[in-house]
């Protein structure tokens, strides 16, 4: 069973289509459900009525998924019964540092992403008449997981990491606890995905042992980026795929992720596409690469 899981920051882009197709066309080959969900967890992020007009465009590019599409905004109770589990464990800590604060702490490490790795500050106790403001994850282990599609990963988590938030100082849930608490209620087996979020992985693996949740498969597609090597995202100021052109937009998808559909698919109708390509899926043709730029296509 996989997923496919928008942040509804901001339209279906390029990049946004690879990722839901190379998700439900291995999901459906595998013969198991796709399942969508809506991660607007981070809710001062997400634009109003722009995650209705992504699953209504996804309706009118062919995707069809199984039972009810999930909303993270509306689980907080849910996540916080998990913070409470990790809490008892003694697997987390509270927090009263400000990014401010943490900025300025001299010769400060990086971790793996190129971010400031969190120096400890408050992993032994709050500092006298400080208010805890956030809750971070003991960061300890070498979590190592193969990906399906890039390969043997592993990563020192206090090396490469550091403690990691799960709930924020503005009263937010973390991305890395509500997506393995969703996975793991929604029976999510496979997770196919942008290479962009591969660096998530093994903090989501670490929180799913912590919690004794199941370990889902994880295979990392190509990140479709424009021609600067950026991302395609609302900050760099990706454009919606023309609903005008589904099957073109489609067939790209496809020959991004090294599926080489015949050049007839681009005046083909939907539904031949999505049958040509229900035929013919290999999840092994996908490139091991992190990133390609995508094609030159009709944008809204």
């Amino acid at each position: 069973m996989g997923r496919f899981a928008p942040t509804p920051s901001g339209p279906l882009h390029f990049g946004s289509l690879v990722a839901a197709l190379g998700s439900a066309l291995e999901a459906r080959c595998q013969g198991g459900r796709w399942l969508v969900r809506v991660e607007d967890v981070d809710t001062p992020r997400a634009v109003p009525g722009m995650a209705e007009a992504m699953l209504a465009t996804l309706e009118r590019f062919g995707f069809e998924w199984d039972g009810e599409v999930l909303w993270q905004s509306r689980r907080a109770g849910i996540y916080a019964t998990a913070l409470e589990r990790l809490k008892a464990g003694g697997h987390v800590f509270p927090c009263a540092c400000s990014r401010r604060e943490l900025a300025e702490v001299p010769d400060s490490a990086l971790a793996r992403d190129g971010s400031l790795r969190y120096p400890g500050t408050c992993r032994n106790g709050l500092p006298t008449g400080a208010e805890p403001r956030a809750w971070r994850v003991k960061a300890e282990g070498l979590i190592r997981f193969e990906d399906v599609i890039q390969g043997c990963q592993e990563e020192e988590l206090a090396r490469d990491v550091g403690d990691y938030v799960v709930f924020r100082a503005d009263g937010v849930f973390a991305y890395q606890l509500a997506v393995v608490v969703d996975d793991a209620e929604q029976g999510v087996t496979h997770v196919v995905r942008g290479a962009d979020l591969l660096g998530s992985t093994a903090r989501q693996i670490h929180l799913q042992t912590l919690l004794g949740l199941p370990v889902p498969a994880y295979a990392h597609l190509p990140v479709a980026t424009n021609a600067a090597g950026e991302k395609l995202s609302k900050q760099t100021l990706a454009r919606a795929v023309d609903e005008g052109s589904p099957s073109h937009a489609l067939a790209a998808a496809l020959d991004f992720l090294g599926q080489h559909p015949p050049n007839g698919l681009n005046g083909a109708s939907v539904r031949e596409v999505w049958a040509w390509a229900l035929e013919n899926w290999d999840l092994g043709r996908v490139s091991r690469v992190l990133q390609g730029v995508a094609p030159e296509l009709n944008y809204i």
